[in-house]
């Protein structure tokens, strides 16, 4: 059995280039929330040096004198284009699972062995000439090995996108190549502790003992080692996941000064943070929200707002999540503050289908699901945020900061690409 994961290259930089070619092969960078730093590069920037993460004031005048366009980050061109790539998918398999933005598993157990990389070719052309998004296909006998065969057939041209890791000699050549650090799962803490363990490359790593991997590295660990060996352990169903959503901002001007406008705020970063907790199709137990001020000077008035939840039942709900941070953020507020930052954190993470429910809960938690999976389908046939909680109205101060923000090509009719012909 293979599985295979298509991964868009550079995808925030592709969607900007859909719709103007012109910057095909130059160097495009997309800037965070509040245009304040690195979030996304093209292969051409990242062959220029620029870092992920560097400050954009930073950097500025040297991305103006390399010739590198800029972007705001425009979440709503960037999450239709990618509605479009896994549509396009979702035609061409039985089962796909989506995985992030831009990437999703995809089954390919139904072909035969001698059809598989044709198959893959086609589907990467498909999507490109669907979408005008490139796309890479990674394809191997399990997860990690897929995503190792991605970044092959992302870095090296002679495998036009498609690389396939299916046999004894590929595995260990590719793990041989690839540094521990960019095996999937392992993290930077995780990647310094085995480096000072000897553990280099992939390879290195499976040349270990089960046991003492369980013992070093635990049960998630092990998981990791068994599919570098070729052997699954991670299915569609059981994706790692996020163990913790976070959305913050920092606010303009002199920050929010009213109750009402941060609570607007928070509901906001709650529903964010909703959001991405279904995408996973994963509950939270535990809700927390924050604000502070914006100290300055040493005497001025410094104050910190931190409140946590802990849910009877875990849930994905919008209402109830949305509920409880704005209920947090109520019992703590103090009248004579100005709040420079605000945020909401969602916990406690685990899968829809695998938590522990409440005797005494006084929820309906079928008709709950029901009214969340219905609004979910109404913000994806007619738009981003089309159905929200009342308090989410929007409001001066959650503005972004994006001088350099392209059109919602796709979302929005007025901004839809005129064509002269005369």
């Amino acid at each position: 059995m293979l599985i295979a994961i298509a991964d868009c290259n550079n995808f925030y930089a592709s969607c900007e280039r859909v719709f103007c070619p012109s910057l095909n092969g130059k160097p495009v960078v997309i800037l965070s929330n509040n245009d304040g730093c690195v979030i996304a590069r093209s292969s051409e920037a990242k062959a220029l040096g620029i870092k992920m993460g560097a400050p954009f004031f930073q950097i500025k005048n040297e991305l103006e004198a390399k010739g590198v366009a800029v972007f705001s980050s425009n979440y709503t061109l960037y999450g239709d284009m990618s509605r479009r790539v896994m549509s396009l998918l979702s035609e061409a398999v039985p089962e796909m699972q989506i995985y992030s933005i831009d990437e999703a598993f995809l089954d390919f157990s139904f072909l035969e062995k001698d059809d598989i990389h044709n198959f893959a070719i086609q589907l990467a052309k498909k999507i490109e000439k669907g979408t005008g998004i490139p796309i890479t296909i990674g394809i191997a006998p399990t997860m990690t090995l897929a995503k190792i065969a991605s970044h092959f057939g992302k870095n090296y041209n002679g495998y036009q996108h498609v690389c396939i890791i299916d046999n004894e000699e590929k595995r260990k050549k590719a793990l041989q190549l690839t540094s521990i650090d960019e095996v999937w799962g392992v993290g930077h803490r995780l990647t310094t502790k085995m480096r000072n363990l000897g553990i280099n490359t992939a390879w290195d790593f499976t040349q270990t003992n089960a046991s003492w991997v369980k013992k070093t590295f635990t049960i998630t660990g092990l998981r990791t080692w068994e599919e570098l060996n070729g052997h699954p352990c991670i299915s569609l169903d059981n994706l790692p996941h996020q163990h913790r959503i976070l959305t913050s901002r920092s606010f303009p001007d002199t920050g929010i000064g009213g109750l009402n406008l941060l609570e607007e705020s928070i509901a906001n970063f709650a529903a964010s943070c909703v959001e991405r907790l279904r995408r996973q199709h994963c509950v939270c137990e535990s809700i927390a929200v924050f604000a502070r001020t914006k100290q300055i000077h040493h005497d001025d008035p410094c104050f910190q707002i931190f409140r946590f939840h802990t849910l009877m039942t875990p849930t994905s709900s919008r209402q109830e999540i949305v509920g409880h941070a704005v209920r947090l953020i109520r019992e703590a507020w103090f009248d004579g503050y100005y709040f420079k930052r605000a945020g909401v954190m969602l916990s406690g993470i685990t899968r829809a289908t695998a938590f522990q429910t409440d005797i005494f809960d006084t929820i309906n938690r079928e008709k709950q699901i029901n009214l969340s999976a219905a609004i979910d389908n109404i913000n994806r046939r007619l738009g981003h945020n089309s159905v929200r909680i009342a308090v989410e109205t929007q409001n001066r101060h959650n503005s972004l900061k994006r001088e350099r923000l392209s059109p919602p090509y796709t979302t929005n009719i007025a901004e839809i690409i005129r064509i002269k012909t005369e």
